[in-house]
């Protein structure tokens, strides 16, 4: 149930009434208060539903009451869903915007202001599988290395704390925002630890190894870095001493992209994909994987299985008994 203890107010939306924004009000306020949805969730979740409610405003011909929607049929959704079709949205984003109408159904129907059945009704659209690109296993060693951008007139300590951070996400798996989210004091010092403990999707914080070379490279970083890093502080920051944007990183990487000859598809995200890919091709556990990548389903894992197929099938060769 959604606390209720502290006034909220309800949105404002020319295509519904007050009871219908209040509820929607109360319902995101539950989703970022009590299911620590992260706010771009939030922020999608919300667009999805002002976009079902302008749709039904139009094609009932009135603005969308409690009641109204409460008595949704299947037909009307499925002709939001198609509308969407047309401006060309892709099967993840009509799948979301269907998980965030029948959150908000649920929420009602918690709440005692109705039951919208035909959210249950409609099938999800399918969404096309597309298997992750990992970067070679020496190209992404060698994203991890400033001598390969030091060309670029820029300060000796930004190359060096970018080069960090690549390491870090090939070598540990991280996202770019773990890495970017960890305290000076989380990170130990080369030979005082190898492990960090992150804090990943949904608050939830799991502990994954560290490279010793790569605590190296952060040591080496923070030694020459111009701003005082303190314990509470972010390990990686920005030229002006605050936090890093990963959008500085994603830069970085675009510079380096054309240096090495990789294509678009190499991304600090693609590094995290190149670590799982890699463990696993050399026999890495799946569900091990799964618990270093900090992925709460299994299946979100196994699309890894996918991408080194020649390497498992060359494994499997050599590993079968023959009759």
């Amino acid at each position: 149930m959604a606390r209720t203890d502290q006034p909220i107010q309800p949105l404002e939306l020319d295509c519904a009434d007050a009871s219908v924004t209040q509820e929607m009000a109360r319902w995101l306020s539950h989703l970022g208060a009590e299911r620590r949805l992260s706010p771009k969730t939030l922020e999608a979740y919300g667009r999805d539903l002002r976009q079902c409610l302008a749709f039904l405003a139009g094609h009932w011909g009135a603005r969308v009451t409690l009641k109204a929607f409460s008595a949704l049929e299947a037909s009307d959704v499925r002709a939001f869903m198609a509308m969407r079709r047309t401006e060309e949205i892709g099967g993840r984003s009509l799948m979301r915007a269907l998980a965030g109408l029948r959150s908000f159904g649920r929420f009602l129907e918690r709440e005692g202001k109705g039951k919208v059945g035909a959210l249950s009704a409609i099938r999800a659209p399918k969404v096309a599988k597309s298997l992750p690109k990992p970067i070679h296993m020496e190209a992404a060693k060698r994203l991890a290395d400033a001598d390969e951008r030091a060309g670029e007139d820029r300060e000796t300590w930004i190359l060096a704390r970018d080069a960090a951070v690549m390491a870090l996400l090939y070598g540990s798996g991280l996202r770019i925002s773990e890495a970017l989210g960890l305290k000076r004091r989380e990170v130990p010092r080369p030979g005082e630890g190898d492990v960090l403990v992150v804090t990943g999707k949904g608050n939830k914080t799991r502990m994954v190894p560290v490279l010793q070379n790569v605590l190296q490279l952060i040591a080496d970083y923070a030694a020459i870095c111009p701003h005082q890093l303190s314990p509470e502080g972010p390990i990686f920051v920005g030229a002006r001493g605050g936090p890093l944007s990963p959008r500085i990183i994603q830069l970085a990487m675009e510079r380096l992209r054309g240096a090495l000859g990789l294509p678009d598809s190499a991304t600090p995200h693609a590094l995290r994909h190149s670590f799982a890919t890699h463990l696993l091709s050399r026999g890495g556990d799946l569900r091990a994987i799964q618990e270093l990548l900090g992925h709460s389903s299994l299946s979100t894992t196994q699309v890894y299985t996918g991408i080194d197929s020649e390497r498992l099938l060359e494994v499997y060769r050599s590993a079968h008994p023959r009759g």
